[in-house]
């Protein structure tokens, strides 16, 4: 497949070459990568159209055809459906994607040291993005430039906040001191005084950074809460990162208390 994605690929060929019948073969790729062939080789086609976008000049649609997407129209609408923004806002902002990187069986072991620290309530003044998958709401916001739409121009640091009810709702936004610009269709939302662990994800490189807070998040979900002494609380979670810092690396921080231990 990879060696193929600017190619048609048949999959009933793929599942020849692997020596399996079809079914077998579809039925075991999704439980190995996750994902079935087919989605595996839509989500690969479309990072490395993402990543030529902004190393090749020329027209985007080109680079479309190049990787299977039979017009204009349906690369647009396969990028805007993967990325919540179209090629070209991607191309204009360079804001950094949740790219599908070649699958690795190799697990490489992660570890990070959170620091322990007081934080004072803060005030925010944010766009409600609801369950909009986070990803996508960041490209929406970055692409669109709402946090200098937010600050009168200024560059300033941006919140992302998860809320957790019968789902994940995400809101992104500025600190309301800092919000001088336009507020319309925006909400208040405060972030209570506590103790927090606050997690530095690695630097890293734009195309590798969406990804990295990803696997921050899952290190601190299954392996760090699950085993330390603290426990999260019932509160907002948010991350932080200015943009055009360009440093791709943000801080997460997660509201605590020390885990109480029967004796």
């Amino acid at each position: 497949m990879e060696e193929n994605l600017i190619f048609d690929i048949d999959l009933s060929a793929c599942a020849k070459t692997s020596g399996y019948s079809e079914y077998h073969f579809l039925r075991i790729f999704k439980e190995a990568v996750g994902v079935t062939p087919g989605e595996y080789i839509r989500k690969r086609r479309l990072t490395e159209c993402a990543k030529k976008i902004l190393t090749e000049n020329g027209y985007m649609s080109d680079i479309g055809y190049r990787y299977g997407f039979n017009s204009k129209e349906n690369f647009i609408r396969a990028f805007k459906a993967e990325h919540g923004v179209a090629p070209g806002e991607y191309k204009a902002a360079k804001n950094s994607l949740k790219l599908y990187e070649r699958f690795d069986f190799h697990l490489v072991d992660f570890l990070l040291e959170p620091e322990i620290k007081e934080r004072p309530e803060t005030t925010l003044i944010v766009y409600e993005g609801g369950n909009t998958y986070p990803p996508k709401f960041w490209n929406q916001y970055n692409c669109r430039k709402l946090s200098k739409k937010l600050s009168g121009g200024k560059v300033c640091q941006d919140y992302g906040v998860s809320i957790m009810k019968e789902r994940l709702y995400y809101s992104i936004g500025i600190e309301k001191s800092l919000a001088q610009g336009s507020l319309s269709e925006t909400a208040e939302l405060v972030l209570k005084r506590g103790l927090y662990a606050i997690f530095t994800t690695p630097e890293t490189s734009q195309n590798n950074f969406v990804n990295t807070i990803h696997t921050t998040w899952n290190f601190i979900n299954r392996k760090w809460l699950p085993s330390g002494k603290y426990e999260r609380l019932a509160c907002p979670e948010y991350e932080t990162y200015m943009e055009e810092s360009r440093s791709f690396s943000e801080k997460i921080y997660i509201p605590i208390k020390e885990r109480n231990v029967s004796k």
